[in-house]
């Protein structure tokens, strides 16, 4: 009987350290700051700031603010995530009182700025996901490595497109 309660004991503390947590390590702020950051080889900001204006109007963002003398713009885009299931089942069940997720709003700012014979280019986008009563549900910045490389993707063909008089 010992023998059984000891060997038990081994499984589960064996069972038990090989178990993860699944949690993926956060990013450092460097880390985040470096996927957020291109350079391009040219000094003129105005054609840079251009080129992201319609890489956010063609993705459907509605620019908010640009200043071309601090290099700044702001933009946002507004997605219905609205599932028709989930609002179903709350009305059905809470009636009146029901909440949901309703909608998504990415927001884009970004510093656009002389770095030597370069211009440095900062993005940083933010979702708020917002309920059917228009109340915040979260809010956190968009940290996948992976959309920062497709909008700079679609910058870098912007740029060209510009510098080519396309």
């Amino acid at each position: 009987m010992k023998k059984m309660w000891i060997l038990s004991l081994i499984l589960s503390v064996s069972i038990l350290g090989c178990a993860t947590t699944g949690v993926t390590p956060q990013k450092t702020q460097l880390q985040i700051r470096e996927f957020q950051t291109r350079s391009y080889e040219t000094n003129d900001t105005k054609m840079v700031m251009k080129a992201m204006l319609n890489v956010l109007q063609d993705d459907g963002f509605i620019v908010k603010n640009a200043v071309l003398d601090l290099g700044l713009l702001s933009a946002e885009k507004s997605v219905d995530i609205e599932n028709k299931g989930e609002a179903f089942l709350a009305k059905f069940f809470e009636g009146a009182n029901a909440v949901w997720k309703k909608a998504s709003i990415i927001e884009c700012t970004a510093n656009v700025s002389e770095h030597g014979k370069q211009i440095r280019v900062r993005v940083n986008f933010q979702v708020k996901v917002l309920n059917n009563k228009g109340g915040i549900i979260k809010i956190e910045q968009i940290d996948d490595e992976k959309y920062y490389q497709d909008f700079f993707s679609k910058v870098d063909k912007g740029i060209f497109i510009q510098k080519e008089k396309i």
